[in-house]
C-alpha cells in the first residue's frame, strides 16, 4: 500500500494551490464560462485538471475535497514507487506537493529524482528551486512554494 501524505503536507499543498469552486484557466486565473476556450488548462477545486473539468461548471466543497484526495493519492503513489531512498514525512510531503504541481511525467524524468535516488540529499533543495517557471517565465509564487517545500 502506498504511503499517504500527512495533515501538515495536505495543508502545505492546499495553501499553495488555493481553492476555487468553479472552473478557471490556469494560465491567467480567469473564470471559464461555458464554451470559452482556455489559454491554459481548465482547472477547478484545488488544482484539479482533467476531462471532468468542464468550463462553466460549479464545484462543491465535497467535490473539491474528493478530487484533491484522489489527485494527491496518485502523486503519493508516484513518489512512493519511484523514490528508492528513505524519506521523512516532511520530505515525502514536499515531493508529493512537487509531483502534484508539475505532473507525474515531469517528476519521473527529473534530475531531482535521479540525484535523490543516488542518495544525494544535499542536491535536492537546489533541484526543487529549478521548478519555479510557468511557460518559461519565473513565477514568484512558484519560487515561494518551492522554498516552502
Amino acid at each position: 500500500m502506498a504511503r499517504t501524505i500527512d495533515d501538515e503536507g495536505l495543508a502545505l499543498i492546499s495553501r499553495w494551490e488555493g481553492r476555487k469552486l468553479y472552473v478557471y484557466d490556469d494560465a491567467n486565473g480567469l473564470r471559464l464560462g461555458p464554451g470559452v476556450a482556455p489559454v491554459g488548462i481548465p482547472t477547478a477545486g484545488v488544482g484539479h485538471t482533467g476531462p471532468d473539468v468542464i468550463p462553466g461548471m460549479e464545484v462543491t466543497e465535497a467535490q473539491a475535497d474528493e478530487w484533491l484526495r484522489e489527485d494527491l493519492q496518485r502523486a503519493a503513489e508516484t513518489v512512493d514507487n519511484s523514490v528508492k531512498v528513505a524519506l521523512t514525512d516532511n520530505q515525502f510531503a514536499a515531493l508529493v506537493s512537487l509531483t502534484f504541481n508539475i505532473g507525474r511525467a515531469a517528476f519521473l524524468g527529473s534530475t531531482l529524482l535521479r540525484l535523490l535516488n543516488k542518495g544525494d540529499y544535499d542536491a535536492v533543495p537546489a533541484q526543487f528551486m529549478r521548478w519555479n517557471k510557468a511557460r518559461g517565465k519565473v513565477v514568484p509564487g512558484l519560487t515561494n512554494r518551492r522554498a516552502a517545500e
